[in-house]
């Protein structure tokens, strides 16, 4: 639960102090409001710079009702590691109940507070009112939400004191959203895919699982623990870690820094004491991937048990480390932008060199005078697929000087070109996906190796027809671009393969399994790539609203940092997961790329369609 309303103007009797020195804001805990009659919401915190913590004030003596519930809520959006200041607006018997980190939902302004009238001199009940927009669970996972928001709080008033205190109120804290963005940052946690086909490589792939932490309450040492509690249900079925079965920190570990090496020690328990050395290099690579996500100085990792030393693993700067364990998709460098230039063939430019002129690609794709609408190319960039220029037919050969093209590997027999086959789009395996918007009879496939006979993937739950469809890097998760009626969305969905053997003849049964929506608030989704481990970049519209450009989570949530930088006409949309490399979009001035921190340059006059490999 916590405070935040529009306006930003903050209420009570004992003002905030901050001190500079210190890096510390009080709350105030106590404002004079009347027991009776409307109470009006909690007004917004304001925010607060990212070095200054935020720590509340306990209750004044003789607080009335209504200042016990607004010093509450106002504590809730404190940097108070176990909510103690918050505790003392509790009875003992709550104060023992109440399990904060068991949810935290999300209002849109903040809890309203709605009291409710009473003949007991002795007890009052209010109810906390608001709009909700996501909810983060036990796990730390975020989910948008919606709806109403409405959960009663009752004060009773001490009969030998004379103190007012809460003895019930919900489990969890809720909090506006600038107070959650305040309070809470999202960081990728790694675990290893274990939804591998039998013919991929052998190498493994790091998979991000984005969970909050609050900012300023030791979010080091809460990530290691996150970690070590195992991922999240959503991501679950289709990733594995190789932390033991009741492996945690050892006994009295309460805080983890790193030394003035950059390296940090995990001390962990009993249970981790046997591990091999293959396992332990895996588990110091997902601690690695992880810390280096929350901070970059953490460059080494050491894990112990007892007086035991298991392992240590450092980054890729002296060699061989964690990326030699595990491949992250943010860690992928690709050797060229592709796009179909002005002869509708299969062209690319180094990215390397983004001065150099681009020139067709080898191979059939490049050489031939088959006309094409859109391309995509295999992540070891030594394949390439194209769907011709009416839409249906799709062509896979590869990036060799002198091959042919052979027969199209899939035939659409939708009506019009609109009705046919979406852009395809290369997984991790090397399997080609594709959809196919034929109205008669709509299916999303995918060809194995890019070729033979497409496997139809069943999609449980799917409501609509899908527009466009982009498996990221980790092979476990796949971003569909779906309309229904007039709205046009984006869901992600788990890859889930089951039923491979490893013989010869034998084919997977694959599902995207629990689709849910990365862009809750646009109704019209026109273009959209992956944009790193757990990242995508969209081109939509709100209701109402003119087209924007803005990154998403898997989650749902918004990612901190800008947005891309505006641009008018975007058609097409690609990005690669490594965030050195520019954006480059497809839009009225031909094909342009975007820099970080930069304005929109033209790459080609003549040309669409462009693709990073993916």
């Amino acid at each position: 639960m916590g405070a935040d309303r529009e306006g930003g103007v903050r209420r009570g009797a004992a003002r905030g102090m901050a001190y500079a020195a210190c890096g510390v804001v009080l709350l105030a805990g106590c404002a004079s409001m009347p027991d009776s009659g409307d109470l009006r919401g909690v007004e917004s915190t304001p925010r607060q710079d990212t070095q200054v913590r935020v720590f509340a004030m306990p209750p004044q003596d003789d607080a009335q009702p209504s200042d016990i519930v607004s010093g509450f809520l106002e504590a809730l959006t404190s940097d108070d590691p176990a909510y103690s200041t918050a505790r003392q607006y509790l009875t003992r018997t709550a104060s023992q109940t109440w399990q904060p980190g068991l949810s935290t939902t999300v209002l849109q302004d903040g809890p309203g507070t709605e009291p409710s009238r009473s003949d007991d001199v002795n007890d009052l009940t209010f109810t906390l009112t608001g709009t909700k927009v996501a909810t983060v669970d036990e796990q730390q996972a975020y989910a948008a939400a919606k709806g109403t928001y409405g959960v009663p709080v009752h004060l009773t008033r001490d009969k030998k004191t004379k103190q007012w205190r809460i003895d019930r109120l919900p489990q969890g804290v809720v909090m506006g959203k600038s107070d959650f963005q305040r309070n809470y940052m999202s960081v990728n946690k790694y675990y290893l895919a274990s939804n591998t086909a039998s013919n991929a490589q052998a190498h493994t792939a790091a998979v991000a699982d984005p969970v909050y932490v609050r900012r300023y309450v030791d979010p080091t040492t809460e990530m290691v623990r996150s970690l070590l509690n195992g991922p999240s249900r959503w991501l679950n079925p289709v990733v594995r870690t190789s932390f033991p079965t009741g492996a945690g920190l050892e006994k009295g570990v309460t805080s983890l820094t790193p030394d003035d090496q950059n390296m940090l020690t995990v001390p962990l328990n009993e249970n981790a004491a046997r591990v091999g050395e293959t396992k332990c290099n895996e588990m110091a690579a997902q601690l690695l991937f992880t810390l280096q996500n929350l901070t970059p100085i953490v460059d080494k990792v050491e894990l112990r048990s007892g007086s035991k030393r298991l392992c240590s693993l450092g980054d890729d700067r002296e060699g061989a480390g964690a990326d030699a364990v595990a491949t992250r998709a943010s860690s992928q460098h690709p050797s060229y932008l592709y796009f179909i230039d002005s002869k509708k063939r299969l062209a690319r430019l180094s990215v390397a060199t983004p001065t150099a002129k681009p020139d067709p690609v080898p191979g059939a794709l490049g050489e031939t005078g088959k006309e094409l609408l859109s391309v995509a190319v295999s992540r070891d960039e030594q394949s390439a697929a194209g769907v011709a220029d009416d839409g249906k037919d799709l062509y896979a050969a590869s990036l060799v000087s002198g091959g042919s093209l052979g027969d199209a590997v899939l035939t659409s027999h939708g009506p019009t070109a609109t009705d046919r086959l979406t852009a395809p789009s290369w997984d991790a395996h090397g399997d080609l996906w594709v959809a196919d918007r034929d109205p008669d009879d709509p299916r999303l496939l995918m060809l194995e190796q890019g070729r033979g006979e497409p496997i139809v993937v069943k999609a449980p739950g799917l409501d609509g027809r899908i527009q466009d469809v982009r498996v990221a890097a980790d092979g476990v998760r796949i971003a569909l671009v779906v309309t229904k009626g007039d709205q046009t969305s984006l869901l992600i969905g788990r890859i889930e393969r089951t039923g491979e053997t490893g013989g010869k003849d034998e084919r997977p049964t694959v599902w995207v399994q629990e689709l849910r929506s990365a862009t809750p608030e646009l109704e019209d989704v026109t273009a959209m790539s992956w944009a790193g481990d757990s990242r995508l970049v969209v081109v939509g519209r709100e209701q109402g609203g003119v087209q924007t450009m803005r990154y998403v989570q898997v989650d749902g949530s918004t990612p901190e940092g800008p947005a891309p930088a505006a641009l008018t006409g975007v058609k097409e949309l690609t990005a690669a997961e490594d965030d050195g490399l520019p954006l480059v979009a497809y839009s009225e001035d031909g094909i342009v790329r975007l820099q970080s921190g930069g304005q929109w340059q033209k790459v080609v006059t003549d040309g669409m369609a462009p693709v990073y490999p993916g």
